[in-house]
């Protein structure tokens, strides 16, 4: 007898966008803490306290659902991006304030979004080619590329400094997080210490300033 594939709680016909949600959130969870090759969507069902079935139900394979939790993640990418955009421009505030924003806004993000950075890692490391076919991707880093430059006055012919300096920002962020274990407790420091994010922040903002001021990057306006 063929096993069927319809769900079979209660809760998942009444509700589907809720179990269809903590299907998602189940599984980027599990994508990440074990990988794409070693998460079954059996396991998925049972962390997301659906049945076994429910998984391949709403997304049919265990790849689509791993394309669906990327998807996801970006998505909440592109809406932070677009907040911290009208916030830094409706503010009126100097550049340096705004980019020590930008660099708080997104230390804040990735630190409540461990998950994300390691599916990323886990992506950029292995065989597999599902972030470039993920057209969302490209867009998120093209609106962000954009933002940067709105919201810090850069001219558009700036655009290589631009990309590195989100490229800075992604790398001096995402490193702690990753790292947290292993490099960062040979050289003496803790994550977990209670002023180590609000340190890391400072850190990077000066580091930024920094090379922005080197190279001129700013308007006259900008202090010195």
């Amino acid at each position: 007898m063929l096993r069927s594939t319809k769900p079979k709680t209660r809760d998942s016909i009444r509700n589907p966008a809720r179990t269809r949600t903590i299907i998602l959130e189940a599984a980027e969870r599990l994508f990440a803490e074990q990988g794409f090759e070693e998460t079954t969507l059996a396991q998925v069902g049972k962390a997301a306290g659906v049945s076994r079935a429910t998984p391949g139900y709403f997304f049919g394979s265990k790849a689509a659902l791993h394309r669906a939790v990327l998807e996801r993640c970006f998505e909440d990418v592109r809406r932070a991006v677009r907040e911290g955009r009208e916030r830094a421009l409706a503010s009126g505030e100097s550049p340096e304030v705004i980019l020590a924003g930008a660099v708080a806004d997104y230390a804040d993000f990735v630190a409540a979004r461990p998950n994300f950075v390691r599916l990323i890692e886990r992506e950029a490391l292995s065989d597999r080619k599902v972030l470039e076919d993920l057209p969302l991707r490209s867009a998120v880093s093209l609106e962000a590329l954009t933002a940067f430059q709105q919201e810090l006055g850069l001219d558009s012919s700036e655009s290589g400094e631009a990309a590195h300096l989100l490229l800075s920002l992604v790398a001096l962020t995402w490193f702690p997080l990753v790292h947290g274990g292993t490099f960062l407790k040979t050289v003496g420091l803790d994550p977990q210490a209670h002023d180590f994010a609000d340190q890391r922040k400072r850190h990077i903002t000066a580091l930024l300033l920094g090379a922005l001021r080197q190279r001129s990057a700013f308007p006259d306006g900008f202090s010195q």
